[in-house]
């Protein structure tokens, strides 16, 4: 097995941890260079002293071969004499549920396998392994996990959320880059901004040349850039697919499917919006957010101080971060015309609003509308440096926060 890369830690690096005992095989997927290679790889190495470890990529052909045409060859090669098997690439191969449910239920060994296409490894792994696999997805890095490369001593202040006097200002230093590049690995490690530019186009470029062209056969690229252009200036506004069909050229049916991939290779997710009563509020049409600021920055080819500051990109920011914590956050909008940002959706039902500006952070008629009708006894409205707590009775209150406070809320 080649060296392992630099490695910072990942947030699911527990999560799989605490699965590794069990018998169920465990699969980590999420976009291209998110850090999947590295993190089973790290895993790996960690249990290589008291253990047989096997580990191949199926970019490998030979053993990717074996695997497709000659499944005891490679039993005998890759599994037999091995406690854990780990295989990377796995959409790569075909049928690959049906020989891995084989392995599965003849042998004694622990399976980790990684991919980049979510869409192949279902259709091709999970009617065979139902009952049989648990998915993880690893996405680019978080803020958290940003603050880990770039501060380890910030980091502790940061889960801690004690800031001292003036700190936030460094907090949002470091946002301010990560909403211009994102959090794929290989950027926050480079060295200049030129650097992580090249490196964002080249992440760009690949995804649409490996993931759209190749896996998923489409190959009119040129209309699909033009998509995923238009869908980078659609940031938090309410998705018409007609306009986007006529826009881009690409038929609706076409378009959908379009949408669909890009959602489920982990570059786009879509906010659904929350609702009580369908006669008065919009129900339909989702929000579309990218999952890193980079990528989108990258397709739109833009990375000016204005555009990533922008009310659109900050609203991304909050979203992607719940995301990344496994966290669905919904809207919410009648119609009237009265919008919340955010809605989270637990045990208690918390509106969030994002601000851009010092001077927008305030309570806004919508925002009161919300809290009025849901009864919230808690409410939050991000901004750059505002923090206190105003309350609107016994039971309500509003909690202004800096953008870099979120966790707070998370």
């Amino acid at each position: 097995m080649a060296g392992l890369r630099l490695y910072y830690e990942r947030d699911l690096e527990n999560e799989i941890l605490k699965n590794l005992a069990v018998k169920e095989i465990i699969a980590v997927v999420g976009v291209r260079q998110c850090g999947k290679t590295t993190l089973i790889k790290k895993i790996a190495e960690d249990l290589r002293p008291k253990n047989k470890i096997s580990f191949i990529s199926f970019d490998d052909i030979s053993a990717l071969h074996l695997f497709e045409d000659d499944i005891e060859t490679f039993i005998n090669i890759y599994v037999k004499p091995f406690d854990y098997l780990f295989v990377d690439e796995i959409q790569y191969a075909s049928e690959s549920g049906k020989r891995l449910k084989y392995i599965y239920d003849h042998f004694e060994i622990k399976i980790i396998i990684s991919g980049s296409s979510a869409p192949e490894i279902a259709i091709q792994s999970l009617k065979y392994l139902v009952g049989r696999i648990f998915t993880f997805i690893l996405y680019p890095f978080s803020f958290r996990e940003f603050l880990n490369v770039k501060d380890k001593k910030l980091l502790t202040t940061y889960d801690l959320g004690n800031y001292k006097k003036g700190m936030t200002d460094k907090f949002n230093q470091y946002l301010r880059e990560f909403l211009k590049y994102g959090g794929f690995p290989r950027v926050v490690i480079a060295d200049s901004f030129d650097e992580k530019q090249i490196i964002l186009k080249n992440i760009y470029n690949t995804y649409l040349l490996r993931e759209i062209r190749e896996t998923f056969q489409i190959a009119d690229n040129l209309k699909v850039v033009k998509l995923i252009k238009l869908l980078g200036l659609q940031i938090g506004n309410l998705i018409n697919f007609n306009e986007l069909s006529n826009e881009s050229g690409i038929p609706l049916y076409q378009l959908k499917n379009i949408i669909n991939i890009l959602e489920s290779t982990y570059i786009i997710s879509q906010a659904h919006p929350y609702f009580t009563n369908k006669r008065t509020e919009l129900v339909k049409s989702p929000k579309l957010y990218f999952l890193d600021s980079g990528f989108r920055n990258a397709c739109l080819d833009s990375f000016s101080d204005s555009f990533v500051s922008s009310g659109e990109n900050l609203e991304q920011f909050v979203f992607s971060e719940f995301m990344k914590r496994d966290i669905a956050l919904k809207y919410w909008r009648t119609k009237s015309q009265a919008e919340v940002d955010f809605v989270l959706d637990r045990q208690e039902v918390i509106p969030i609003e994002v601000k851009s500006s010092l001077k927008n952070a305030k309570i806004s008629k919508s925002f009161h509308s919300f809290l009025s009708k849901y009864n919230c006894p808690n409410a939050y409205i991000l901004s750059e440096n505002l923090e206190e707590d105003v309350k609107l009775s016994l039971q309500k209150t509003v909690h202004f926060l800096p953008w870099v406070k979120l966790n707070k809320i998370i």
